[in-house]
């Protein structure tokens, strides 16, 4: 029991939040490799092991857990299944960040170039400097395939407070984009995270309440000043 509640002390104090990268010890990917994935699914950990990819941080199940959720979505080879995994936080090698989003113009057709650095431009003057997640994040991190016609253009958005996402929301909305439907989320300083459509729903008056998301929970609230 002293041993789960020191661990249980240790992924406490990594400070972790949710979309966040880890990178695994060689003893780490060795503990994962010793469960019993079936045939299909080895081959996809056993290379992410090889390469030293990371796994992201997933909603952890209480506050105290003595080890970490953490997911690796598969790409298209490995028919895009999500693995849950839970990792030992002594094998945590390091934390890491999922990719700026000008680091993937590259895998955006030529002609949206121009609007996506507009729209970069945009969120840059609103004090933002986003991240990709979803397929595009995952697609530039490790060069394999995950991007399909239908795939949205994952943003995390960092924002402090009510004004602040209010002008990222804005500025979302300013450039004409034509490229892959724009998703993702807001991150609030604490780590709570909303869908900026649902911000901008609500912030229209078109919904009383949105879904806060949190590493610890989710929960439809209304976030009456809880934001300013």
């Amino acid at each position: 029991l002293r041993a789960a509640g020191a661990r249980g002390l240790i992924v406490a104090a990594l400070s972790l939040h949710r979309q966040q990268l880890l990178r695994l010890t060689p003893g780490g990917w060795d503990e994962l490799l010793a469960v019993p994935w079936d045939a299909h699914l080895r081959p996809c950990l056993a290379l992410w092991a090889r390469r030293g990819l990371p796994l992201v941080v997933t909603r952890q199940p209480s506050a105290d857990a003595a080890t970490i959720a953490a997911g690796l979505p598969a790409p298209a080879r490995w028919g895009r299944r999500r693995l849950a995994l839970t990792v030992e936080p002594r094998h945590v090698l390091f934390l890491d960040e999922f990719p700026a989003a000008d680091s993937v113009a590259r895998l955006l057709p030529r002609a949206h170039a121009a609007a996506w650095h507009q729209l970069l431009a945009a969120l840059s003057d609103a004090r933002c400097c986003p991240r990709v997640y979803g397929g595009y994040g995952w697609q530039a991190l490790t060069q394999l395939a995950y991007v399909h016609a239908g795939s949205d253009l994952d943003l995390l958005l960092p924002v402090d407070s009510t004004p602040h996402a209010d002008a990222v929301v804005h500025a979302l909305s300013a450039p004409a984009w034509s490229g892959p439907r724009l998703d993702g989320e807001l991150q609030f300083s604490d780590g709570t995270a909303i869908a900026w459509r649902e911000w901008a729903a609500w912030r229209a008056g078109r919904t009383a309440q949105v879904l806060v998301k949190r590493l610890h929970g989710v929960a439809i609230e209304t976030p009456q000043g809880a934001f300013a």
